[in-house]
């Protein structure tokens, strides 16, 4: 029931990209390009993105179970820190020279699309790179623990 309930739920989100036009790259940097012909018809998605967003964790917030069953998790972090401002410009310039987020990426992945083969590759490399840095430096940071008197 997990899996049905989850394959729903990606399908109605993946249809949401293809008809709000999230898929199309042109369109998404028709919509970052502020200082030329800006398209502000994805600020419409978002508006309604957020919405159901808030209406869907404020519904949440009051369940101890999912509505498949499952444990409820919240992000327990509540800081904004120099990880989160990074990350999220990463996550914006990227954004910006592709046209593409994860989401996106993944359903015109699904579709065929050659642009979103070579995201999806590069988003999955950055990823691994992630992972190896942040066991690099825990690793790292371990070692000078132990080495210290």
């Amino acid at each position: 029931m997990h899996a049905l309930g989850a394959f729903a739920a990606g399908l109605i989100f993946g249809l949401g990209l293809i008809v709000s036009g999230m898929t199309d790259p042109s369109k998404v940097i028709g919509f970052l390009d502020l200082a030329g012909r800006w398209d502000p018809s994805l600020a419409f998605v978002m508006v309604g993105a957020i919405i159901v967003g808030m209406i869907g964790y404020a519904i949440a917030r009051e369940r101890a179970v999912a509505f498949l069953g499952g444990a409820m998790h919240f992000p327990a972090a509540r800081q904004i820190d120099q990880r989160l401002i990074l990350g999220g410009l990463v996550f914006g310039v990227g954004w910006g020279l592709a046209g593409f987020c994860p989401g996106p990426a993944i359903v015109s992945l699904g579709a065929g699309q050659d642009k979103a083969v070579v995201f999806v590759l590069a988003m999955l490399a950055g990823m691994a790179l992630y992972e190896i840095a942040e066991y690099w430096l825990a690793r790292r940071g371990r070692l000078r623990a132990e080495s210290r008197p």
